[in-house]
């Protein structure tokens, strides 16, 4: 360069210039032989624009490149989740009970059920009863678990009645998780808590969910009161006084009638009776002078432990 800051001051041969200053546009010929230096600002801009026009154009074709790539990641992860989700969403009940209906069908070892909500239409037992005795009759173990409620339910213990003599097993308790449905360990279906109930369940085949699920069925069965019913049933004792209990312990917690009655899967009336014969029992005239009596005799505790003359 030492060369370049000389030919402001001088003007070099053609000999004399190396050639890396005239490429680079430093030095430029005059019409009569001799060489003028140029400003490398004014050089640098003629010598780069055409560089960086190339530069741009090589970004944008990288940039076009990244987002084809990004939007064809999406499809495939979204086609992969589509074909292998271990969780699907299964919309409308008609679409819901084509899918239990094939699950149920394709049953070869297993068949567990948690049934919320107290006794079933007619109709939904008769249905579930012709396809609940082929899978029995296949060998597949059914268990049931429903809630205390349907041992006064009359459809709900005819259709029990016929599952026990077909094989299956029936248990109640006072409240039960939610509805639950595993066949053969291998896919559960349950609702969407999220959504409006009977439009919208989920299909589950992760493995480790599913062990989860059982889990929780396995424990509320041990819990659980078996089902033996017989035609000369009419209201057993554990209806009236475990579910009594029951009722009257929510109602202590603070629950009102209407979400006492969602709980336990029974009407708004039937608390309401329930609470009322306490309160006489007690001679409680209020709702909190009946929690107070409640807690003060340890009549709760002491109908747990079975001691005689304690239970309402």
């Amino acid at each position: 360069m030492l060369f370049y800051s000389e030919a402001w001051t001088a003007t070099p041969s053609s000999e004399e210039c190396p050639e890396c200053l005239l490429s680079l546009g430093l030095l430029q010929r005059a019409p009569d032989g001799s060489l003028v230096p140029i400003p490398p600002g004014l050089a640098a801009d003629t010598l780069m624009r055409p560089l960086e026009a190339v530069i741009a154009e090589k970004q944008r074709t990288l940039a076009t490149a990244r987002a084809s790539i990004h939007r064809a990641e999406e499809i495939y992860r979204s086609t992969y989740r589509t074909r292998n989700a271990p969780i699907r969403e299964i919309t409308g009940a008609s679409v819901i009970s084509a899918a239990l209906a094939s699950a149920v069908g394709s049953a070869q070892e297993e068949l567990l059920t948690a049934q919320p909500g107290g006794g079933r239409p007619r109709e939904l037992l008769e249905k579930a009863l012709a396809s609940d005795r082929v899978a029995l009759d296949r060998g597949v173990r059914q268990r049931t678990i429903y809630q205390h409620t349907v041992r006064s339910h009359a459809p709900t213990l005819s259709y029990v009645e016929q599952i026990l003599v077909a094989g299956g097993e029936v248990r109640t308790l006072n409240e039960v998780f939610d509805r639950l449905i595993v066949v053969d360990r291998k896919v559960a279906f349950i609702p969407d808590p999220a959504q409006e109930r009977h439009t919208v369940a989920l299909a589950i085949e992760h493995p480790g969910t599913i062990r989860y699920l059982v889990g929780i069925f396995e424990h509320a069965w041990e819990r659980a009161t078996p089902l033996l019913h017989t035609p000369t049933e009419h209201r057993p004792p554990l209806l009236t006084d475990e579910t009594r209990q029951a009722i009257l312990q929510l109602m202590v917690n603070g629950y009102t009638d209407e979400s006492i009655a969602a709980r336990l899967g029974m009407s708004t009336r039937t608390v309401a009776n329930h609470v009322r014969k306490a309160s006489e029992m007690l001679g409680s005239k209020s709702r909190a002078q009946l929690a107070y009596l409640i807690g003060k005799t340890g009549i709760l505790t002491a109908g747990r432990e079975e001691t005689p003359g304690a239970t309402l």
